[in-house]
């Protein structure tokens, strides 16, 4: 596996109130929001080594093609990365759970075929860092997964989005920000966007700020 020393404490990110918040809040979401429908969208078709950041408790896992040969999921929480660890092992593809923050990825340059972002981009602390990083370790060509909170269309809401990602959204949400322009921010990376498509998660009912979701693909310009 293409690890390298970890230029960042282990530990990083430390939410345990939210870990089993998000453990139950994410479940739920898969079976009820129709996010396990999402997650499978978002992996179809992708093969060889992957990288997954913030891999959260590991929902993603169940839903990798028997193409891809490794997953390296990094998830710098503690409880989370335990609950990682463990759906890793009922996983039908080779998943290695490791501690590590996005903005320092503790893995070599150009050493995957694809990375996944899901539902993690609207926390990580520095997204420009973060998504640097993710095209270092990508190879030249490799893409991009992303299923992602984003900015939301209407006015009104992007105004709330801006007022709740500015006060408590991101005290109760382990440093979530709602309205990210997350697009905006892959293409200032120098990425190329790939097909993708804005979502509202769940289709029905209340709509929050949180509720903009985009999906798609990215890619490292080949050299």
């Amino acid at each position: 596996m293409a690890l390298r020393n970890n230029r960042a404490p282990k530990d990083t990110v430390h939410h345990p109130l939210f870990a089993r918040f998000y453990a139950r809040l994410s479940v739920a979401a898969d079976a009820r929001a129709g996010v396990a429908a999402h997650r499978a969208e978002l992996l179809s078709g992708l093969s060889g080594r992957v990288i997954e950041i913030g891999a959260g408790n590991g929902l993603n896992f169940a839903h990798y093609p028997a193409q891809v040969s490794e997953v390296v999921a990094i998830e710098p929480e503690r409880n989370l990365r335990r609950m990682a660890a463990t759906a890793a092992l009922r996983a039908d593809v080779p998943v290695d759970v490791v501690p590590g923050a996005a903005e320092a990825l503790p893995v070599k340059s150009e050493a995957f075929d694809a990375a996944v972002a899901s539902l993690v981009l609207c926390s990580v602390r520095d997204l420009p860092r973060t998504l640097r990083e993710i095209r270092r370790v990508l190879r030249p060509g490799g893409e991009l997964r992303f299923y992602e909170h984003g900015r939301a269309e209407g006015r009104a809401m992007v105004v709330a989005q801006q007022a709740v990602d500015r006060t408590v959204w991101p005290l109760l949400f382990g440093g979530c920000h709602s309205g990210r322009d997350t697009l905006g921010a892959l293409e200032a990376a120098g990425f190329e966007l790939g097909p993708y498509r804005r979502l509202r998660v769940p289709e029905q009912g209340l709509r929050l700020p949180s509720s903009a979701h985009v999906l798609g693909v990215a890619r490292r310009p080949a050299d």
